[in-house]
């Protein structure tokens, strides 16, 4: 016996026990109502007031057992919180069933029912035999039957970045705990902490809120035990896998990871902007490949992790990995962002290869959209701020060529480029005349030239953008207002994005996204991005620049097929210090003609 099942198994006790407890607390009235009752019959009890006590202990005792009675059956009838996962049959993944099932065998312990993917770098061991997933329909086949094996979860960067011997390395552990989880007390105990906290979630519906304070209390008093057990099911599956592939699990438990800051970058820069768009890339868990590839390239730590590329990719486990990596593309889209569960008009998927024009241009377009009408609703007399005055400079200018930095337009950069280039360069098109407006447009504006505004510039030109920030930084003064409007503005649109999908978004544990991955960005940070999309997109139209991606920095500027990773410190050198001289230089060492209006899409 493992030496970890012992403490496992007297910690799973020490659970049961306060189940007992619990119970015994929900008789003890009606005990105690019988002894009173028994005693007024046999005439040990008589006159008053204990026939008015007994009474009273018997109404009390039949209320507390109807609520003990309604809250054990929630307990066994709510449906504990599944991971929302990609199922994988064994018809989709013969070879990958055949490698698990064969490290049971290696171990002794019994095979798990099914095989899930998720789109996150871990992978874990889940109980889906609950009898409330068969009545909902959320688990169906062998691994819902009653005492089956748990559901093996495996994260999907793992079957694309690992190699075949890495994974099986990897899973040996998580597999081996099927073992002490078919333990009966563990499993009971299990069941009984799961039920408490699907019972916490049930407690927030009408009519049940007091169900939350008693399971509360129930989980607090066996929290300890329950992560002791944890802790002795882990220490004994460790010790059950040390025969298998040790040396080999150490070497792989590196790519691990690799694999989750390769993977983190992935959904933060590259991913998000494409779900921000209505549009989710197909194929993530390819991309991690190309994500990781490039970070072992740059990082000297990584330095000889690709040289494992011409070894057996895991993927090849799968019949169909392109299917399967889009399903999983799909489900971190929801899971991350809060997208619909199915793909349609307004949720479409984006191959890679598309990705610059389909994604990068629109995001910018959108932005300078964005910029525009915020700038156009500050432009008439309630709102522009006292003190401020119209823009300054001439229109256009000529400068030396400025020094190289070291950041890209999306952020953190690297001066190594690994951009991919678009099908078309995305100035093509004509421009659609639009009137400003005092409200934030949605992602889909279209405005040309547009009639002089109160600030003296013709239409959507960067020179506008250039003259209103020129010394306009500063407390009460137009960048500040900006800044104050577009986040305005950005969070206008996001509610009502968020109520457009509300009705068919779920509640307690269900509600997505469950890791949202944006970041609270601050006013300055969004008139910094808006003015850097603004640039991008006059680079684009005048300057015969096209948008590109990097694996890991997501959105860049490709000039000449090079990226351009020196224009974010010039932006922030304007909107930060009011001071346009270091970013005209570049504009004017580019050939960016700033008095031209760009096309907003």
């Amino acid at each position: 016996m493992e030496a970890g099942v012992p403490s496992a198994r007297s910690r799973a006790l020490a659970v049961l026990r306060v189940r007992s407890r619990a119970l015994a607390v929900v008789l003890l009235p009606a005990a105690v109502a019988v002894v009173l009752a028994a005693a007024l019959t046999t005439g040990r009890l008589s006159g008053e007031p204990w026939g008015t006590v007994t009474l009273v202990v018997g109404a009390v005792a039949a209320l507390v057992l109807l609520l003990g009675g309604i809250f054990a059956a929630v307990v066994l009838r709510a449906s504990p919180a599944v991971t929302p996962t990609v199922p994988l049959s064994e018809a989709a993944a013969p070879d990958l069933y055949r490698l698990v099932r064969d490290l049971a065998d290696r171990m002794d312990v019994p095979p798990p029912s099914a095989i899930a993917l998720t789109p996150d770098c871990d992978s874990w061991l889940e109980d889906r035999a609950h009898a409330a997933h068969r009545r909902g329909g959320i688990a169906g086949g062998p691994q819902s039957a009653p005492g089956a094996a748990p559901v093996l979860v495996i994260g999907s960067p793992f079957l694309w970045w690992m190699r075949v011997a890495e994974l099986r390395a990897v899973l040996a552990p998580v597999v081996a705990g099927t073992g002490p989880s078919a333990h009966p007390d563990i499993a009971d105990a299990r069941g009984f902490v799961r039920g408490l906290d699907a019972a916490v979630d049930v407690g927030g519906r009408r009519g049940l809120g007091w169900i939350a304070a008693p399971a509360r209390l129930l989980l607090r008093l066996c929290r300890t035990d329950a992560a002791e057990m944890e802790r002795g099911v882990a220490a004994a599956a460790s010790d059950r896998a040390q025969g298998v592939d040790y040396g080999l699990r150490i070497v792989a438990q590196e790519q691990v990871g690799l694999a989750y800051a390769g993977w983190d970058r992935l959904l933060t820069r590259v991913a998000l902007p494409a779900w921000r768009m209505g549009r989710w890339p197909a194929h993530l868990d390819a991309g991690v490949v190309s994500a990781l590839t490039e970070l072992s390239r740059r990082d000297r730590l990584a330095e000889g992790f690709t040289s494992r590329l011409g070894e057996r990719p895991a993927c090849d486990l799968l019949e169909q990995p392109g299917v399967i990596d889009e399903a999983t593309s799909l489900l971190a889209a929801r899971l991350f962002h809060g997208g619909p569960a199915e793909a349609g008009p307004d949720w479409s998927p984006v191959e890679w290869a598309a990705y610059p024009e389909e994604v990068v241009d629109r995001k910018w377009r959108a932005e300078a959209a964005r910029l525009h009408a915020a700038l156009d609703a500050l432009a008439g007399p309630a709102g522009l701020p006292a003190g401020s005055t119209g823009p300054v400079g001439p229109h256009g200018s000529a400068g030396p060529t400025a020094p190289a930095g070291s950041a890209s337009p999306a952020g953190a950069g690297s001066a190594a480029p690994a951009a991919v280039a678009p099908a078309a360069a995305g100035a093509a098109g004509s421009p659609a005349p639009s009137g400003p407006s005092g409200t934030a447009g949605p992602a889909t504006i279209e405005a040309a030239a547009a009639p002089p505004g109160a600030d003296g510039f013709t239409g959507p030109t960067l020179e506008r953008v250039l003259g209103c920030l020129t010394n306009a930084s500063g407390e009460g003064a137009l960048g500040e207002a900006l800044a104050g409007r577009l986040s305005a503005d950005l969070a206008r649109e996001e509610r009502a994005a968020g109520t457009a999908g509300g009705a068919d978004r779920a509640r307690g544990a269900d509600a997505v996204p469950l890791f949202p991955l944006q970041p609270p960005r601050s006013g300055r940070d969004l008139l910094a991005d808006h003015v850097t999309a603004m640039v991008c997109c006059a680079a684009v139209d005048s300057a015969g620049a096209a948008p590109g991606m990097d694996w890991l920095d997501g959105p860049v500027l490709l000039v000449g097929g090079d990226r351009r990773t020196d224009l974010a410190p010039r932006v922030l050198c304007l909107v930060e210090d009011g001071d346009p001289k270091p970013l005209r230089e570049w504009l004017s060492a580019l050939g960016v003609r700033t008095e031209k209006p760009v096309r907003l899409v």
